[in-house]
């Protein structure tokens, strides 16, 4: 079962800011970027229905620490872990490294907590709810190990 997953992207122009460093900001985008694409890789999907309710994953904790900057047209590597499962939520640990040909500069950290939230048929609040089984079967926690720097 996957505990991580690994997403490359380059650095566009206008994720930047006037000095040519990526806006921090984006570092969440791309948090969330690599937590879809996680879902893709197995078959699912962030959002869903089941039994004619919607689910989805509401943040509840988001940080990140930043160690050095991006610039424009740098190669950047997102690699998550799963770094807890409870029944309704997951916390992702998110780590960014620079990419130049063989070498890995760590660049900064990031963490996500997620909740399966859904809305009943004609109910307008949402409510945490035990993840869709589907997802909570193919999804498991990565070694302690992995998650060290």
């Amino acid at each position: 079962m996957p505990s991580s997953f690994v997403q490359r992207r380059v650095v566009e122009f206008a994720e930047t800011d006037m000095a040519g460093i990526v806006h921090f900001a984006n570092f969440f985008r791309w948090m969330e970027s690599a937590e879809h694409a996680f879902f893709r890789s197995l078959g699912l999907s962030v959002h869903g229905d089941t039994d004619g309710a919607m689910y989805g994953w509401a943040r509840v904790h988001a940080e990140c620490d930043y160690r050095a900057p991006l610039r424009y047209q740098d190669e950047v590597e997102v690699e998550l872990f799963v770094r807890e499962k409870r029944p309704s939520a997951i916390t992702y640990l998110h780590v960014f490294r620079r990419v130049d040909g063989d070498s890995r500069e760590e660049v900064a950290r990031g963490s996500i907590t997620a909740v399966c939230v859904s809305r009943p048929p004609g109910e307008e609040r949402m409510r945490a709810v035990p993840m869709p089984e589907p997802i909570a079967r193919q999804i498991e926690v990565a070694p302690p190990e992995a998650l060290e720097p």
